[in-house]
Formats: structure tokens, C-alpha cells, sequence
């Protein structure tokens, strides 16, 4: 297995957000200080959020896991699918599900650490976005930012049936728009990381025609 660190705390490198050239770098020098996103980079990320430098690291152990997380998100997805009259928490609660293991996927497939992002990113749809678009995702939806601050943390939409607080503001979502975003969220998950679809896939899509 070939290992490569990198401390986001050493050299910048200057290059586009886009997963081929962060790719491109991690696998070039030593130590990595990330890829430009919005005028920053990830270094000014980790400050952002005043978070340990990620020593990332791709291996094949990461892609693996990187793997089952994908699949995990197209299960929960398609139990999202059969939410028809359901609560709408319950159904952001399983939309915060499949949106942070799809990206989790991503994450864990250029490097990231699993204990770093379970420490650093947690349950924070919004948070794992943004580093995910700083590595190379280029997933810049819009409505699926604003998706994913309500989501954030996903937890809060399950919190209600447990101790009766009050539900906090779904942003106006619906079943019918949180789908199709959620849909597009994992087809750009497949599509950078390679990862081939689950089992029975193409079937279970043919019985929902």
C-alpha cells in the first residue's frame, strides 16, 4: 500500500477546487495545504473552524470504507423514497442520514480520516460540504447548501419525538424537493468517486418506474 500525509499546516498549493488537481497534489509533494475554495484554501478551513489540520491520507483501507458509505447512503435513500405522508422530521432526519454518509464518502475516499471527521465533523451536513467542495466534490447546489443547513445537525429532527420540544424550521422543504437534491447529492458522489452502484440497483430504479 502507498501512503502519502498531508498536514494542512505546511505549503499552500495553488490550484483549482477540483478533485483531479487536489488529487494531483496530495499525490505530489510530502505535505499539502490544500486547494483554493472561494478565495481560501483548507488551511484557512481548519482556522475557519478552528479544527486540527487533517493529516490526510488516501489508502486503500479509506476507499474501502469510502465504499460502504456510498452504498449505506443509496440504502437509506431508498428508504427515504418510500416516505409518502410521514412526518416531515422524520423524513429530514433520514435526508441528514444519506446526505452526510454520501459525503462522507467523498471525504473518506481523498483522504480524510474517519476518527477526524467523526471528531471535527460529526453530524454537520453544511460543515461536511464545504470541505467536501474544497476537495474537489463540485457539488455547488444552491438549494442543496440550503438543504444541508437545515440539516445541520441532522440530529435536531429527531430530537422532537424524544422530549416534545418545539420542531425547529425546515426551511420550507418538502418531500418532493429534498429527493430529487438528495438524488443529485449521490449521482455526484458515484460520479467522482467511481464507486459502482449497490447491489440490485438498476432493479430497485426499475420498480419505481
Amino acid at each position: 500500500m502507498i501512503r502519502r500525509d498531508a498536514s494542512s499546516s505546511d505549503s499552500v498549493v495553488e490550484r483549482g477546487a477540483s478533485r483531479r488537481g487536489f488529487l494531483q497534489a496530495l499525490s505530489a509533494v510530502p505535505a499539502v495545504a490544500g486547494v483554493t475554495h472561494r478565495g481560501g484554501t483548507l488551511t484557512a478551513l481548519h482556522r475557519r473552524f478552528d479544527d486540527d489540520p487533517a493529516p490526510l491520507a488516501r489508502s486503500k483501507e479509506g476507499r474501502q470504507l469510502s465504499r460502504v458509505r456510498y452504498h449505506r447512503a443509496e440504502s437509506f435513500f431508498r428508504t427515504l423514497e418510500r416516505v409518502r405522508c410521514g412526518r416531515t422530521s422524520d423524513t429530514l432526519y433520514l435526508a441528514g442520514i444519506v446526505a452526510q454518509l454520501g459525503l462522507s464518502a467523498h471525504l473518506l475516499d481523498v483522504g480524510f480520516p474517519d476518527d477526524w471527521c467523526a471528531r471535527h465533523i460529526g453530524l454537520r451536513v453544511t460543515k461536511a460540504l464545504t470541505y467536501a467542495n474544497a476537495t474537489g466534490f463540485g457539488h455547488e447546489c444552491a438549494d442543496m447548501a440550503r438543504l444541508a443547513d437545515v440539516l445541520t445537525p441532522y440530529w435536531v429532527w429527531r430530537r422532537p419525538h424524544l422530549d416534545g420540544e418545539p420542531t425547529p424550521d425546515n426551511g420550507g422543504f418538502t418531500i418532493e424537493q429534498i429527493q430529487p437534491l438528495l438524488r443529485a447529492l449521490l449521482e455526484r458522489v458515484h460520479s467522482v468517486t467511481g464507486h459502482p452502484r449497490p447491489n440490485g440497483w438498476h432493479q430497485r430504479r426499475d420498480d419505481r418506474a
